[in-house]
């Protein structure tokens, strides 16, 4: 049998005292860490910002490093580190890119998120106390390891109960959405695709783009594939004005306008000042569907519409202007379709018809052919390539078609050409969202004749253009 003991009054009270010195000093302490993590966040993005700088202003640090050294190096700076030292040396070269203002811009950013989010988890009866919930995100907003993800992250939580301050552990549940926390304001200069080969890099405009002629002997082409022209013109983000007067184009060339032939008058009227030129072709096989156009503020020579038989002309995908030293062709080649219900006539009649239509053009100038050739021809253009062996735009067939009626009768990949191991994509479908991750198909195309490649000055793309699900892409030529 148990009895109960008695409890002096003075026990009490000398209990009491203890408790409250300990919750004191607790409470002290827990009011100093959080001060120190506070001094921390905020010199955080210093110190990175300091390495940093070190490694760009000697990069032969890189290459001797270890591959501890450089995994642990790259996870500091948020980026992914697998794969064997090769790989990860050129991870690190690559981030080395970013300019020590992007750096110090983003680790700031995440520090005062830190910062906040310890401020908003006060828990403790002292106002004047901040208890944080350890959970102090990494620098980048990059997704963390797979190997830290299978793991059962473990927080600490001071909670009160009764008179007493407790410590408790509590899982944290983790979803692989939440790890990507900051999205990519310019996704496109970010290296993007399944299997990337060593020696790419992402297509950065800011840096790629050479300086501009200034001698004006030459000639400024753009083409776009606007996935519906009316649709594009109401779009509340885009201005046809601003993108003229930011490019300043001769000739901009347009697909898949999707208008019908009682549209273009209305439509016209809408065309910016200096622009007075331009013709339009439309599909008549189905309404709302194709189209192809030339705008331009140089008066062409000549024009003529489709490829000159009926069998490829009905649905509106050919314009050709002719100018002083080229013929521009504008084209919106056929998709194979869902099933690939036209690759046969895709690779079997349209292609041949169109290369054989450019030698015949060829015999009395170059040829430039430009638009949505509807091919991603390499597995550098386009994100997913293993996982698109049988999609519209990727089958063997198409990709050999591409090279045999095109390429091999001395037409060159401009694009390609310029940047042969740069990742530059002008699709992105709008199922998954794949313009936010730049999960895309280079689809988009400037060919020209071999006797004028030389006098190409830039071959470019304009990924931050939207209103449709391609973006445009332009050529400086010299004449």
């Amino acid at each position: 049998m148990s009895s109960k003991r008695g409890v002096s009054s003075s026990t009490k009270s000398a209990a009491a005292s203890i408790v409250d010195d300990k919750k004191d000093s607790k409470l002290k302490g827990m009011s100093g860490d959080c001060s120190e993590k506070v001094l921390i966040e905020e010199s955080c993005w210093k110190v990175q910002s300091v390495e940093f700088q070190s490694i760009k202003d000697d990069p032969g640090k890189i290459e001797a490093m270890t591959v501890q050294e450089l995994r642990a190096t790259l996870r500091k700076f948020g980026v992914p580190a697998k794969g064997r030292k090769g790989d990860l040396v050129f991870a690190l070269k690559h981030f080395m890119g970013e300019s020590s203002q992007e750096l110090e811009e983003r680790v700031s950013f995440n520090s005062r998120e830190n910062i906040s989010l310890q401020k908003n988890t006060k828990r403790t009866s002292d106002e004047s106390c901040v208890v944080s919930i350890n959970t102090v995100s990494e620098v980048s907003g990059f997704k963390q390891s797979k190997r830290r993800m299978k793991q059962s992250p473990v927080e600490d939580e001071i909670v009160k109960v009764g008179t007493e301050i407790v410590t408790t552990k509590r899982k944290l549940s983790i979803k692989t959405d939440d790890l990507v926390t900051l999205p990519q304001a310019e996704p496109w200069t970010v290296l993007s695709h399944k299997k990337p080969q060593k020696g790419w890099i992402p297509y950065n405009p800011r840096t790629m783009r050479p300086a501009p002629l200034t001698d004006g002997n030459s000639v400024k082409l753009m083409s776009w594939n606007v996935n519906g022209l009316r649709a594009l013109l109401k779009f509340e983000g885009f201005s046809a004005l601003e993108l003229a007067q930011r490019e300043n184009f001769d000739v901009l060339c347009l697909q898949e306008t999707k208008l019908q032939e009682k549209d273009v008058d209305s439509i016209k009227q809408c065309l910016i000042d200096g622009y007075e030129n331009s013709f339009w072709t439309c599909s008549n096989a189905k309404l709302g569907y194709s189209g192809t156009a030339i705008v331009s503020r140089i008066k062409p020579l000549s024009v003529c519409y489709g490829l000159g038989i009926p069998d490829h002309d009905s649905e509106g995908r050919v314009v050709t202007a002719e100018f002083d030293s080229f013929y521009l062709v504008n084209t919106y080649v056929p998709n194979s379709g869902d099933g690939l219900k036209r690759l046969s006539y895709r690779i079997t009649q349209w292609d041949p018809s169109l290369s054989n239509y450019m030698k015949e053009l060829e015999k009395s100038k170059p040829v430039i052919l430009t638009g949505d050739l509807n091919c991603a021809h390499q597995e550098i253009d386009i994100f997913n390539p293993a996982g698109n062996k049988r999609s519209a735009g990727f089958t063997e067939e198409e990709r050999q078609s591409f090279g045999s009626n095109f390429l091999s009768k001395g037409l060159v990949d401009t694009f390609r050409k310029q940047h042969p191991n740069v990742v530059g994509y002008t699709y992105w479908g709008y199922r998954h969202g794949g313009r936010k991750t730049n999960k895309g198909w280079r689809l988009d195309y400037f060919l020209v004749s071999e006797s004028i490649a030389d006098k190409v000055h830039d071959s470019y793309i304009v990924p931050d253009v939207n209103g449709s699900d391609h973006c445009p892409i332009g050529l400086v030529l010299k004449v």
